[in-house]
């Protein structure tokens, strides 16, 4: 089989499970009462998305030597958490938009959303729970863990807003909180249903860390390159809410004199106009911030990639390496 034809089937495999666990929460909560609950939650759930997450639980379960219908509920149970997050990061940053759909507290309102969020949780462990036939309290402790860094990493992210000078590794640590924690969860739960060996569990574990900062860091370059057709949210999103994202502070440690003014600008009125957007796509341009970012992303794939090396070698292996490529190389 040549490059072509494994990169189709794998997609075609990615797209019929990935699709599965889409029907699976779209179905999950249907005719629930009270319907002012679950109705704003089922809308978040029957959204969409890549459901990159809860794929990663069954490649690392089937990786290790165990089956998807082993770690199944848990990956549906790491969706809706993700679903928990975006809830109330929405709400905490007025995203107006999500995956191309209103945002639920536009949808709804700011109550119902945030009731939902906590709604969500506890269905994700409801779920979560289903799976654990064994190792149970290793598998609840690692996705206790993850909800703990998650929010972690949202309060960073929101102490950033006021606070003047963010370096790098801050920036990096607060996205391996936000972001990389949950991949990296996904990954470790798999691997811990499947019974894995502990340096098994841990090179998993590693893939997932790198994964995760590589996710997060596209998703930053995308919000100001990107195609908000594809995006799901309005480019130069972070540049109008004023977000020090790793694009901003690598121009502010490259900029000289007069362009780091200009790049002030954007934190000291937290924020920018929609029709600064290209002043500051320009900038970045300028040193070459883009081009960084993406040998950045590429540092972070390459690394996770070569976690996976002590792994047995399997298809589930070859896809978590191809899952780890299409998340460095995709444009929404």
């Amino acid at each position: 089989m040549n490059l072509k034809e494994k990169d189709k089937k794998f997609r075609q495999a990615f797209d019929r499970e990935t699709q599965k666990i889409d029907t699976s929460l779209s179905k999950l909560l249907a005719g629930k009462k009270p319907e002012s609950l679950y109705d704003p939650c089922e809308y978040v759930l029957r959204s969409g998305g890549k459901h990159l997450r809860g794929y990663l639980v069954l490649l690392t379960t089937k990786a290790v030597g165990g089956k998807y219908s082993q770690s199944y509920n848990a990956a549906l149970s790491v969706e809706i958490l993700h679903s928990f997050t975006l809830v109330h990061d929405d709400i905490m940053d007025n995203a107006d938009k999500r995956r191309g759909l209103p945002a639920l507290h536009v949808k709804y309102d700011i109550n119902t959303a945030i009731l939902a969020g906590d709604s969500l949780i506890a269905v994700a462990y409801k779920n979560l729970l289903k799976d654990c036939k064994s190792n149970i309290v290793d598998i609840l402790s690692t996705f206790n863990q993850s909800v703990i860094d998650v929010c972690e990493g949202q309060s960073l992210d929101k102490e950033f807003e006021e606070k003047r000078n963010v370096t790098i590794p801050e920036y990096t640590d607060m996205i391996n909180k936000k972001t990389g924690a949950l991949i990296k969860m996904c990954c470790s739960i798999g691997a811990k249903i499947g019974n894995a060996e502990k340096e098994y569990i841990k090179a998993l574990e590693k893939y997932g860390y790198n994964l995760g900062i590589a996710f997060q860091l596209k998703d930053d370059l995308l919000d100001i390159i990107g195609d908000t057709k594809h995006f799901g949210k309005n480019v130069g999103g972070d540049l109008i809410e004023g977000k020090k994202t790793y694009m901003l502070l690598k121009a502010l440690e490259l900029a000289d004199k007069k362009d780091k003014i200009e790049l002030n600008k954007i934190i000291s009125n937290s924020g920018i106009k929609k029709s600064q957007i290209n002043k500051y796509k320009k900038l970045y341009e300028k040193y070459g911030v883009f081009d960084i970012a993406s040998k950045e992303i590429k540092k972070y794939t390459d690394h996770a990639i070569k976690a996976l090396e002590i792994i047995p070698d399997s298809i589930e292996k070859e896809k978590l390496i191809w899952v780890a490529n299409l998340m460095s190389e995709r444009s929404k």
